[in-house]
């Protein structure tokens, strides 16, 4: 008898935009009783609900992975439905009382999604569909509730017991254990709850807002770790003052909270009046943590605390809009650190980030609008496009509004929407309603994938005294959407004379229309063409300057990120024509960096941000078929060229920044960053005692900084001083997991030949944990990064990524789906290259019981 034959399991369903109806029910309060354990935790809920409007449909509450003990309405027994994930119950009447009693495993819940244990400590993430997994309740963002919650545990094993919003009592109960009780008056949705059980100690300050009250501030961490949370509390009072002074946002409770946990499958989480932080973003002292550590921490900790506003009080309908949140947000933290340190480095820091990850992703078969119009999995949907091209969206309407109408507006949007779930359009009609600038047509940015594309021709008719402008737009077809209509464009442009580098003319000019012509007058001699200043638009500038027009504004644009830019643009195109040809002229590069070195008005962390070449995977996406050996040979050959020709100034920068000891400032941090940039340009040039000097450097560094700047040019190199520095970091830090995770990522970036091996061997290493997502993207998420080592011809790599996702995928879904859009871009390759990634994607897709978020992300990628 043949055996029988199971059926495929159906494709899970998107859900739709379009689709959003408002909830049937509504919570307004919740009252949660948490007897906790990591073996068995109970849960008891008791939700006041109400229908809301005229229908007669049954309560329905989503459910996932709970053992349903009883089930109550009005205080008796109640008929029920539990099946497919959910919880159905007939409700008579408008009202009622839904009690619920469920159990749970938080120490067996490997997806970090709901309540779980990370080394002890019992904490929750609910963002986005995580609360199901607690308790039964309406999941989704629109249905707000105000929250009391009770706690009781071991008081041993758990001394600290903390939640939303401000303590109401605790005490002692019998056999040891305790109690406590939060409350949090402010309505919210249950994506921001969070409750944490644990042995830890806090960094204790406070906080007196504009109004004069006193926030209690506690950064809660394991008492092993105290230490290093100085930083991140400095960085939340500034933040707190920051958003009083620029957004007039004061904070509403009388206590702030974050917790610090090893395992977590995002940076932080915003939950109201808990934070709870992956810990690299927490945790930072001089030998553990580098500049951009530190920088990272103070950005996260605003970014989250800035969220009580924009995310909390006012949240998000549906996760279509999640946008309204985040970008607004990212644009928030980013304006913070700007105001905080040097605004032209932090540009360029925002600018690298959206063309490493956002562009990519739009020019990809996982492009999407920054608000979606479908999802699968909700969870593949914290990209890049929706938080980075989200926040250059928001930096858009600032351009156009200008400073003081768009924070009318934004105070307009929160007046109008405390205590609501809004929508992107909402923020754009309060932007709108404040300033009466129409911004109907500046939606369409909302709606429409892709990065447009402006081409800029610049011609001057001397003998008229004018220059002409004409620019023209396109925005290339993504999946779903084959046309698609121009956006308005805000570009600020400027003019100079190339002889006398007098400037003509500097304005913000909104781009429209398909085409756009613009005439200067008083224009003597030829003008050169500075455009996208400040990189006012997320879009690609095509343009026909040339080579010395590139030089020229390397070294003489009065705007900083156009100056980077020139530069930026110079290599590039150096790069692009060695790649092509064969060969390419180095002279100009050299020549431009070498006046970037020698100019006194430059500041160093500018100058180091300036000098760096384009990264091998931004080289290849200006190539038609990306070629990973021609690029890396391409560009090792100028940086080799350029550490040769200007080593005397290397050495000299590198000995001018040499007596810098740790100090967190924005003279100090571009000391060291300009000191770690020589010497890789020095080693690049196979420069007598590099290596050494890079030991040396290693084994004196009193900051984490020189230490892994050193390790991080040494690991490239085939010196016996690169065994020894990877061993002695590996001594010292071994114990120290998030240093660790630096070690991994160093060797995964290497530009080795034999990096595929040493990757594959490091994913055998005892310390190389499959169930910490740090550890993952450290090792694994570096390695996607490597654009030679991941694509080696042999395709090694790839088979290395699809087996990784494949044995994390039933662990942690979420850090597996992450790592697949490393595969999507295989119609870029080479034939050869592009069918091995095409065929790991359909290794993925044929997995029996692949998670939703890595079917949708493998099948999207596949195209």
């Amino acid at each position: 008898m043949p055996d029988a034959v199971t059926a495929p399991a159906a494709p899970p369903a998107a859900i739709h935009r379009a689709d959003y109806r408002p909830p049937e029910w509504l919570v307004p309060d919740v009252e949660l009783d948490f007897d906790l354990a990591a073996e068995r935790t109970r849960v008891g809920a008791r939700l006041t609900v109400q229908r809301n409007g005229d229908h007669d449909a049954p309560l329905r509450l989503d459910g996932e992975g709970l053992k349903l003990i009883e089930v109550k309405v009005d205080g008796k027994p109640a008929e029920h439905l539990h099946a497919q994930d959910a919880l159905t119950i007939p409700i008579v009447g408008d009202e009622a009382v839904v009690e619920t009693l469920v159990e749970i495993a938080p120490g067996a819940n490997t997806q970090l999604m709901g309540l779980y244990e990370s080394g002890g400590i019992l904490c929750t993430q609910c963002e986005a569909e995580g609360f199901r997994r607690i308790t039964f309740f309406p999941d989704r963002p629109d249905v707000l509730s105000r929250y009391r919650v009770r706690m009781h545990a071991d008081k041993i094993l758990y001394p600290i017991l903390l939640a939303n919003g401000d303590p109401v009592a605790h005490g002692d109960e019998e056999g040891g254990r305790h109690w406590a009780e939060w409350t949090d008056p402010f309505p919210k949705p249950c994506y921001l709850f969070a409750l944490v059980a644990g042995d830890l100690v806090a960094n204790q300050d406070s906080f007196i807002t504009r109004s004069g009250r006193t926030v209690a501030l506690g950064i809660w961490v394991r008492e092993g770790d105290i230490g290093k949370t100085g930083h991140a509390m400095e960085s939340l009072k500034a933040a707190m003052a920051w958003d009083e002074r620029v957004y007039g946002r004061e904070y509403d409770l009388a206590m702030f909270n974050i917790v610090a946990v090893a395992d977590f499958n995002f940076g932080a989480m915003e939950n109201k009046g808990l934070n709870i932080f992956n810990s690299r973003y927490v945790l930072a002292d001089p030998d553990t943590a580098t500049d951009a550590d530190y920088d990272a921490v103070a950005g996260v900790v605003a970014h989250e605390y800035f969220h009580n506003w924009s995310g909390n009080r006012v949240t998000c309908r549906d996760w279509f809009q999640l946008s309204l949140k985040e970008g607004f947000t990212v644009f928030r933290d980013q304006q913070f650190s700007a105001d905080l340190g040097s605004a032209a480095v932090k540009r360029i820091d925002d600018v690298r980030a959206l063309r490493a990850a956002q562009f990519p992703e739009d020019a990809g078969p996982l492009a999407h609008p920054v608000r979606p119009d479908s999802y699968i999995e909700i969870s593949n949907f914290y990209t890049a496009t929706v938080y980075n091209k989200g926040a250059e969206l928001i930096r858009m309407m600032h351009s156009l509004l200008g400073a003081e109408k768009f924070r009318a507006g934004t105070d307009l949007y929160f007046d109008r929407h405390d205590g609501t779930a809004a929508t992107c359009e909402d923020f754009a009609k309060a932007l709108e309603d404040a300033s009466g600038i129409d911004l109907a047509r500046f939606r369409r940015w909302y709606s429409q994938a892709g990065t447009p594309r402006v081409r800029a021709s610049l011609t001057h008719h001397a003998g008229e005294g004018r220059a002409r402008l004409v620019l023209e737009q396109t925005v290339p077809a993504t999946p779903g959407q084959p046309r698609k209509a121009p956006v308005p464009i805000p570009l600020k442009i400027a003019l100079f004379d190339e002889l006398t580098g007098q400037k003509y003319t500097d304005r913000l000019v909104l781009l429209e229309e398909k085409r756009q012509d613009l005439l200067f007058e008083g224009i003597g001699g030829r003008p050169i063409l500075s455009i996208n200043r400040d990189f006012s638009a997320p879009v690609i500038i095509e343009t026909d300057r040339k080579v010395d027009d590139l030089a020229f504004l390397s070294a003489r644009d009065d705007n900083p990120f156009a100056r980077y830019e020139a530069m930026q643009q110079l290599m590039l195109e150096t790069l692009v024509t060695a790649v092509s040809t064969g060969s390419a002229d180095h002279k100009p590069v050299i020549e431009a960096i070498r006046q970037t070195l020698t100019n006194p008005a430059m500041d160093p962390a500018f100058i180091a941000e300036s000098v760096l070449l384009p990264t091998e995977a931004f080289v290849g996406d200006h190539m038609l078929v990306v070629d990973p050996d021609a690029i890396h040979a391409a560009r090792e050959k100028l940086r080799s060229d350029i550490g040769d020709e200007l080593e005397s100034q290397w050495r000299a920068a590198y000995a001018s920044s040499s007596a810098n000891r740790f100090e967190y400032s924005p003279a100090a941090k571009g000391a060291r960053r300009l000191r770690t940039v020589a010497l890789g340009y020095l080693m690049a040039a196979d420069a007598e005692g590099a290596p050494a000097m890079a030991l040396m450097q290693f084994e004196n560094a009193d900051n984490m900084t020189d230490r892994q700047g050193a390790l991080g040019n040494l690991v490239n190199s085939d010196t016996t001083e690169r065994q020894t520095a990877l061993g002695a970091f590996y001594e010292r830090y071994q114990e120290n997991p998030l240093v660790l995770d630096k070690w991994f990522t160093v060797q995964a970036l290497s530009m080795r030949e034999d990096t595929v091996d040493k990757v594959a061997a490091l994913a055998r290493h005892p310390d190389f944990l499959l169930a910490n997502p740090n550890r993952v993207r450290s090792l694994v998420g570096a390695f996607t990064a490597n654009q030679r080592a991941f694509h080696h011809r042999s395709g090694r790599g790839y088979r290395f990524l699809g087996d990784m996702i494949l044995t994390i995928d039933p662990l942690n879904p979420q850090t597996a789906a992450r790592l697949i859009p490393a595969l999507g871009r295989w119609r870029r390759f080479d034939e050869t290259r592009g069918q091995m990634m095409k065929a790991e994607l359909e290794r993925i897709i044929a997995t029996p019981n692949l998670s939703r978020d890595a079917f949708e992300q493998a099948t999207k990628s596949l195209g």
